[in-house]
Formats: structure tokens, C-alpha cells, sequence
């Protein structure tokens, strides 16, 4: 995304709670690298989450099918309005800013409270192999960028609550006139883009998957698959009801569902388990012949294989289960009027431990299965045919590739989620990705 060198972007500094920091924002005009400062000084001084939200231009060409759509009367597009209606009330750039009804709205959440609802769930895309492997979905890879200036809106609020949560808001007590508290509105913006994100991530691994599957023509493998693929029907009528303030209810399957991805995750780890068996058994520091190594990881050594298969089933359930993560915390958090996004990072971060644990330990089998040295298959003839060579060669290489999509930067970094609102207040709400300052 372009920004014009004279454009004025407002900024908020949203709290979830009542928070006492010295008022270090200011209210004349910033850089992006001041802002970027600022919100580190924030997080570092505040003991509630909190989190800064611009508005910029909407793009042109904008694939909103990559996002969670809502509509005007959605908790969170409520709540952006209302934040929207008042500031504009006490400040002239966000009047002037917001006037068009529409606009792209990027909400960052600092490092430290980003890490509470589970920092696996949005990594840091940066993969072995891959050049440029941070990607972001509109604003030029997640970067603020150009030379815009931008100006704190101070003395908003924003009313209301979610899921009929008496959380009211108003500027924090003690603390800068900029710092605006807005629990709800902060609650739902990351609980919709955390959604977001596990539903990309499943289409990724969708869309793997399915191409394994018709070269295997495995009906297990298949079976898996469907029922996996089968929930997704629950879980989008789970999501789309309690983003619009609904209860769930038994009728959704939504139980059902999550049993079968319980059992997928089951299989996960127990396959995990036989790898890992695998490898601690070959000889340390020896070359390993590609027969040796097929029968624990069959298929390895081509494009498909069923290796590669139980690979993306376990990925498919990983997505799965972090978009029930999210739905079962914000149930949680509305239970709660006085505890919203507590409750929501505490349910998140408990059974987020286990899916990346899983994803750790089946990213480390993939590095040790790269680094492998495949030994010439033994035979009788002094000599090896071409093709022989050819598929040793061709083994070694796919083998090698297993570890360039192992995440290597575990390293915790601002999360930001970007919001497309239309004139008549609907907004799409695009996966949360790692924020570039």
C-alpha cells in the first residue's frame, strides 16, 4: 500500500482496562518509527493489554475473500463505529480521516500482550529457504510505510460492550488523554483476525492435501481427510454466531466436531512419536540408505507420499483446532463482564501449549530428516546406472527441502490485524499476521 508524503493518519491508543502510564504520546504529529517506539514504551509501562489502531485509505484492489466478513451490526463493527462517531466529535483528523465512511483499519498489538493469546497461533512467517518469507496481506507485507505523519486521537471513547458484557469504556484513569479504553473492541479485532489466520492456514493445508491424496488413492488417509474437512460447516456457523453476540448451542455439531479433531490430533501424536522412535535409531553421524529411511517415512523421497500426507493431515488439525481455541475463549470472555480479554488470553495460551508443542516437535523431525546423509544403496555391480544415480540424487535434494518451510524465528513480534470497513459499516477482517515496523 501507497501512502501520499502529506497524508495524516489519527491514531489510538486503545486500552482493555484502566491503566496508569505517564502521558508520553504527545499530541503534535509523528513518524512510523516514533510510533512504533511509542507503542513499546506503552507496553512496557502498562499492566493491561493494550493496542494502537490507524486508519488509512482503503486500497483500490482489495480481495476481501481473504477474510472474515461481518456486518453493521456485528459487536465489532459496532464498536469501531462508535469509536469512530466520537472521536471525530473532539478531533478534526480523525473527522477528516474517517468523513468517506470507509477506510482500512490496522489495529497493532505490542509483542509482550501479543505473546497472551498464544504467539505460536501467529508466528513469524520466516522460513529456511524461503527469500522474503514474512508476508502480510495489504500493507505491504504488514510495514507501515511512506512518509505520512501520525496524530493521536485523545479523549474518545468507545461505549459498550461484547456479548453483553457491561464493559463500558472511556479514557484510562491517570494516563494519557490519548489512551482510550476499549476492551471489547481490542477483544474482538483479535479474536476475529486469530481466526482468520487458523482459517488461512487451513485452506493451505486444504489445498496440500488434496493433491497428496489423489496421487495416493489411500482410503483411510481419504476418510481422514473428509472428516476432518467435515467440520469446517460447524466451526464457520460456530464463529459467524458468536461474532454477532448468539450462545451455541448443541444443535451446531460443533461437540462432534471437535472430537473428531481431538482424535485427528490423537493420531498426530502418535505418528510423531513413531518418527521420532525412527530417527533416534538410526546411526548418529552415518549416511542412511533411502530403503532404511522409506520404511518409518514412506514416501519421503518423492513429491507425494504418504509421510508428507500424515504431514498435512496433522496441519489441517492444528488449524482446525486453534480457530475452536479461538471460538471456546471468546464464549469464555463474554461469559465474564468484568474479565473480557483476561479471560480470553488465559483460554487461549491453556490448550494453545499443546498444539505448539506438536508443531515444534514436528518441525524438529523435519530438520533432522533434512539433514540426513543418504548412502549409496548397496549392490553387487562396481557400478550404478544412471537412473540409479538420477533417483539418489533426486531423494537427497527433496529430503534436504524438508526443513526450508520449518519455522526458525520463534522470536516475539507485534502482531497486527487489518480491518476493511465499507460506507455502511460492515467491515472484513483480514488474517492477523507479524507486524513490520
Amino acid at each position: 500500500m501507497t501512502e501520499d508524503h502529506e497524508a495524516i493518519i489519527p491514531v489510538w491508543t486503545l486500552a482493555t482496562g484502566d491503566v496508569r502510564v505517564p502521558a508520553v504520546a504527545g499530541d503534535g504529529q509523528m513518524t512510523a518509527e516514533r510510533l512504533t517506539e511509542l507503542r513499546g514504551v506503552l507496553a512496557g509501562l502498562a499492566d493491561r493489554p493494550i493496542a494502537t489502531l490507524e486508519v488509512h485509505p482503503l486500497p483500490g484492489a482489495l480481495d476481501r475473500g481473504r477474510g472474515l466478513p461481518l456486518d453493521a451490526a456485528s459487536p465489532l463493527a459496532q464498536h469501531l463505529s462508535q469509536l469512530i462517531t466520537r472521536s471525530a466529535k473532539s478531533s478534526p483528523a480523525a473527522a477528516t480521516a474517517t468523513a468517506a465512511g470507509e477506510g482500512l483499519y490496522r489495529m497493532v498489538v505490542p509483542a509482550k500482550f501479543a505473546a497472551q493469546f498464544g504467539q505460536g497461533i501467529v508466528s513469524p512467517m520466516v522460513a529456511k529457504g524461503v527469500a522474503g518469507g514474512v508476508r502480510g496481506p495489504l500493507m505491504n507485507g504488514g510495514r507501515i510505510v511512506g512518509g505520512v505523519a501520525y496524530v493521536p486521537v485523545g479523549g474518545a471513547t468507545a461505549a459498550g460492550a461484547v456479548g453483553g458484557a457491561g464493559a463500558t469504556a472511556g479514557v484510562a484513569v491517570g494516563g494519557s488523554a490519548a489512551l482510550t479504553v476499549a476492551a471489547p473492541l481490542v477483544l474482538m479485532a483479535v479474536a476475529v483476525g486469530v481466526s482468520a489466520h487458523a482459517d488461512q492456514k487451513r485452506q493451505q493445508a486444504i489445498e496440500h492435501i488434496t493433491g497428496l491424496l489423489e496421487q495416493l488413492h489411500e482410503e483411510k488417509l481419504d476418510d481422514e481427510h473428509s472428516e476432518l474437512d467435515g467440520c469446517r460447516d460447524a466451526i464457520d456457523k460456530a464463529t459467524a454466531i458468536l461474532l454477532d453476540q448468539g450462545k451455541l448451542g448443541a444443535s451446531l455439531g460443533l461437540d462432534s466436531a471437535v472430537h473428531a479433531i481431538n482424535s485427528a490430533l490423537g493420531a498426530a501424536d502418535r505418528r510423531l512419536a513413531r518418527w521420532q522412535g525412527a530417527l533416534d535409531k538410526l546411526p548418529e553421524g552415518k549416511a542412511v540408505e533411502i530403503a532404511t529411511l522409506t520404511k518409518s517415512f514412506p514416501g519421503v523421497d518423492d513429491e507425494g507420499g504418504t509421510f508428507r500426507a500424515h504431514l498435512e493431515l496433522a496441519a489441517l488439525a492444528i488449524a482446525l483446532k486453534q480457530r475452536v481455541i479461538v471460538l471456546q475463549a471468546v464464549e469464555h470472555a463474554q461469559s465474564d463482564p468484568d474479565n473480557l480479554f483476561e479471560n480470553f488470553s488465559r483460554a487461549l495460551k491453556a490448550d494453545h501449549q499443546r498444539l505448539e508443542t506438536l508443531e515444534t516437535n514436528i518441525a524438529g523431525v523435519l530438520e533432522r530428516l533434512s539433514a540426513l546423509e543418504l548412502a549409496r544403496p548397496q549392490s553387487l555391480r562396481p557400478v550404478f546406472t544412471t537412473g540409479e544415480v538420477d533417483r539418489l540424487m533426486r531423494a537427497a535434494n527433496r529430503i534436504r527441502k524438508l526443513g526450508d518451510g520449518v519455522m526458525v524465528d520463534n522470536r516475539k513480534t507485534d502482531v497486527a490485524i487489518e480491518i476493511a470497513r465499507a460506507k455502511d459499516g460492515s467491515v472484513v477482517v483480514f488474517p492477523a499476521l507479524p507486524a513490520q515496523s
